[in-house]
């Protein structure tokens, strides 16, 4: 029994042990530190660990450190190659070309490693001669028609040149199909539909590279933030939550985490875990970027205190063209909160002129339903139009609310010209003739003009089948009143009977059915105390 235990402990240690190929793939992968502690004793004696795990610093950024890797191998392609992107990432181009030529000039008819190599120094450096690399890739495929790793570079090289998307596919989907099942390759593809904004497409290509490999936690970034793009927050927030737990979880990685929890608007917990990497002191440009979700977050999370000490951190420190319209919205919104308007319209202003998108609807409505939220209704009312005079053809529920915004705040000339407009733009909507009706009817306050009745009347005859739901049934009164006092002040007592019966069947108790009953009963009655029309409603 002693013997299988420690059998099946020795077997488990080297079932555990770091392979080549595990420490390749998590290079791949993006995992540098994860590549970098299964690489770092293989390159003891291993050209192509070594190799690794020079690309791993390197593309962590420590170029230093890659350098002293590389050369510790100085007759191997791949590392000679190593030495070239550490030229090219250090501004020393004519050093990198030199190396890169000299590397490729070692191929021979079997052997294209040294042009592969060679080319790819270019293809994932920046400054290089991109149309050299193609010639390069091209040469070795040339030779070795199903060099993998050529049409992979010839993909990624395409991709870096305008209009070379087909190109790019072209290589990748040659990949695929002799390997359908390389997550590495399928994630590219996702890419190209991605920067092609094709985000159906793009999902469905992250979808099989992560049913391809459900280790690889490049789909996950890629998904999340497809979904970002397309505005579907929460299953942003899903897949970048799996993606966190695959990743390396450095801090560039938990700062998009951050990103997108801000967005999917789980505020509290994109404000708790901003502060912890705050306290990490991250990158500078990073700190800015952090004091800003912060902020943001908090606002919306209820902390408006510190929210407005953490945004004032951001936007002093921020470079003015690095921060969005939005973020001037955002912090008017916060200033709206906290009862400054003078400052809330500054950054609404603000965001409104840096907002180059020629439709502004978006911007304008988040201003308008921020004001309607502080029952600041004037205020909603004005920019609802400036959203429906910016993009006439924008929605009915923005005509709605702001002919009900100018009616809260009784400024009956707006809301008489925004009734009107909603009306003529959607005749069809009940709600567009009974708005303009009650508009009327308190303008016409003492109910003796009956500018309200023919459109209370048409509404009616418009909702007709529904005009027994409960739904209704207040705006029914509102209607059965204005018209019942209308008909008893011009003595149309045909009419009045009947507006006050269906009034009497809604609420018998009404108050100004009880007005019109208690004046037919009085004799004599003085001007002064004729039946009025409903006033103007509470506000909702």
């Amino acid at each position: 029994m002693m013997v299988t235990v420690a059998v099946s402990i020795a077997m488990s240690a080297i079932a555990q042990q770091p392979t080549l190929e595990s420490g390749i793939k998590m290079y791949n992968y993006k995992n540098y530190q994860s590549a970098q502690k299964a690489l770092t004793p293989l390159s003891v004696k291993d050209p192509m660990a070594n190799y690794y795990l020079g690309l791993s610093y390197l593309d962590a950024g420590n170029t230093a450190k890659a350098k002293y890797q590389f050369e510790k191998y100085p007759d191997d392609a791949a590392n000679i190659s190593g030495t070239a992107r550490v030229a090219f990432a250090s501004k020393d181009a004519a050093k990198g070309n030199e190396i890169v030529k000299a590397l490729a000039a070692k191929a021979k008819k079997k052997d294209v490693a040294p042009l592969v190599y060679a080319a790819e120094a270019i293809t994932y450096s920046e400054g290089a001669d991109l149309q050299q690399a193609i010639q390069w890739y091209k040469d070795a495929i040339t030779k070795d028609a199903n060099n993998v790793e050529a049409h992979l570079g010839l993909g990624d090289t395409y991709r870096k040149i305008t209009g070379g998307g087909g190109e790019a596919m072209n290589n990748y989907e040659f990949i695929v199909d002799k390997d359908p099942k390389n997550s590495l390759v399928l994630s590219r593809i996702g890419d190209l539909w991605y920067e092609a904004r094709t985000y159906n497409s793009a999902l469905e290509f992250y979808g099989k590279a992560k049913d391809a490999d459900n280790t690889n936690p490049l789909p996950f970034k890629s998904l999340s933030q497809a979904y970002q793009r397309t505005g579907k927050y929460e299953q942003a927030l899903t897949n970048i939550r799996q993606y966190i737990t695959l990743s390396d979880n450095t801090i560039n990685d938990q700062i998009a985490f951050v990103e997108i929890l801000y967005q999917a608007k789980a505020n509290c917990e994109a404000a708790k875990k901003a502060q912890e990497l705050l306290n990490q002191e991250p990158p500078a440009d990073k700190k800015i970027s952090l004091y800003g979700i912060l902020g943001f977050a908090q606002s919306d999370c209820g902390d408006s205190v510190e929210a407005l000490k953490n945004l004032r951190t951001y936007f002093t420190t921020q470079k003015p063209k690095n921060i969005t319209p939005g973020a001037y919205v955002e912090y008017g919104k916060l200033w709206l909160k906290l009862n400054n308007l003078d400052s809330a319209t500054y950054y609404y202003t603000k965001g409104i002129e840096g907002d180059t998108a020629k439709n502004k609807t978006d911007i304008y409505r988040q201003i308008a339903e921020a004001y309607r939220s502080k029952k600041e209704y004037c205020k909603s009312g004005d920019w609802y139009s400036n959203l429906i005079k910016s993009n006439p053809g924008t929605q009915a529920l923005d005509h709605f609310w702001c002919t009900v915004m100018y009616y809260y705040c009784k400024d009956w000339k707006n809301a008489l010209s925004a009734s009107e407009r909603f009306e003529e733009k959607f005749p069809d909507q009940p709600s567009s003739t009974y708005w303009h009706a009650r508009v009327l009817a308190n303008i016409d306050s003492e109910a003796t003009q009956g500018s309200g009745a023919p459109y209370f009347i048409k509404w009616i005859e418009k909702i007709g089948a529904d005009i027994d739901k409960k739904d209704k049934r207040n705006d029914l009164i509102k209607a059965y009143e204005y018209l019942a006092a209308y008909y008893f002040n011009s003595k149309d007592n045909e009419k009045k009977t009947l507006y006050m019966d269906k009034l009497r069947a809604l609420d018998p108790n009404d108050f100004y059915l009880k007005q019109i009953e208690d004046a037919e009963k009085a004799s004599g009655t003085p001007k002064k105390d004729k039946p009025q029309a409903a006033p103007t409603p509470k506000k909702k």
